[in-house]
Order: C-alpha cells, then structure tokens, then sequence
C-alpha cells in the first residue's frame, strides 16, 4: 500500500497487495446503525482508489478495482473484477456488479441493481428504483435495474425502476428506458423504441461493429 497518511482505514478492512489510496480516501465508513468494525471490507489486490473517495463497511471488492475521484460507494455490494467506477459516480448499498464493468463519471446506480459482466455505462446514467417515490410504502416496491451481460448504455440515459436491458443491447444517448429491451437491439428515444439490430452497425469504413458470432 502507498505511504501517504491522508487516508482513513476503519477496523476489519482487508486490503489486498499493491493498494494505492489517495488522499481524504475512505475504507471502511459503518453504514447507520453499525459500529465501527462491525462489517468487513474486502479488496483485491491492484485497486487504485482515487483522492475523497469513500468506501463504505460491508463491501467485497475484486481485484484490479479502480475508481475516480470523489466516487461514493454504500455498503454491502458485491463487486468484481477488474472493474472500474468513474469521478463523482455514486453506488448506492445492495448492488451486484460483475466481472470487467466500465461506470463513467457522474453515474448513480441505487440498491438492488444488478451489473452483470462486460457492462458499460455512460457518463450521467441514472438508473431508479422508486416505482412510488415518498409514499407509505416506498420501500416495500424497490426494484433496481438489471443489466445483463455486455449491454452498453449511453450518456444521460435514464432506466426507470425494474428495467431490464438484454445481454448486448445498445441504448442510445440521452433515451429514457421505461420497460424490457431485448437481448442484441439498439433502442433509443424518449420512450426508448427498438431501432435496429446491433448486429447492423456498422464502422464508417462498412466493417461490422458487432459481428454475429458463428
């Protein structure tokens, strides 16, 4: 681990090897109600966790983990490998991240969403969870968005609570998701709309971008 002192660790936080905290960075913060100590933190080795960053108790965190600055992260996720979270990005408590996922800056993900592996995630994504915001029984209704594997969402998009996004779907910039979108589709718009198959993009030069696999 790095040598600077302008870090906080609480009690019970594993680190693995070669750790790099930046300054004001901290492990560890119990959630209300907790004690410090009380909940584990885990990280893999080769985590580079960027200055004012603050990683909350209860979290397991794979290796290769990297974040921005001023990346906030609740307690009790599961993150994997190799996965790395953008500046001013905010995870809130319950989420499952997989393996090799990519957050840009200024993203929010609430609980109980679900990133599955080889996701990609604009700058300025919103997802929701609140299908009842402020109500008697708010919480009672909380579904978070799912993500399945190697979906791609563009910047400033927003998913509406218990949305669905196929495994290699593309939603384009700026679209406002409000139910499933099927696996290998390029939606976009506000609602979003299916526009083509992702199999039908194409580089400027007429190279397929996501060529079907035989």
């Amino acid at each position: 681990m790095n040598e600077s002192l302008n870090f906080k660790i609480f009690p019970n936080v594993h680190l693995g090897e070669n750790v790099f905290l930046g300054d004001y960075v901290i492990i560890g913060e119990p959630p209300r109600g907790a004690k410090p100590g009380e909940m584990a933190v885990k990280i893999g080795d080769n985590a580079q966790i960027r200055s004012h960053s603050i990683i909350y108790a209860g979290n397991v965190i794979g290796k290769n983990f990297q974040t921005g600055h001023y990346v906030f992260l609740r307690e009790e996720n599961i993150v994997g490998d190799d996965v790395s979270i953008g500046t001013m990005s905010m995870i809130e408590h319950h989420v499952k991240i997989g393996n090799r996922v990519r957050i840009h800056s200024q993203a929010f993900i609430p609980e109980f969403c679900v990133l599955e592996d080889d996701c990609w995630i604009g700058p300025n994504v919103v997802m929701t969870n609140a299908s009842y915001p402020r109500a008697a029984r708010t919480k009672d209704f909380l579904r978070g968005a799912i993500i399945r594997r190697g979906a791609k969402i563009g910047a400033n998009t927003t998913l509406l609570p218990g949305v669905e996004i196929g495994a290699n779907a593309l939603v384009g910039a700026g679209a406002v998701v409000t139910c499933y979108v099927p696996p290998n589709v390029v939606v976009a718009g506000n609602p979003a709309k299916i526009i083509k198959s992702v199999h039908d993009l194409r580089y400027p030069d007429g190279d397929f971008v996501y060529p079907k696999e035989d």
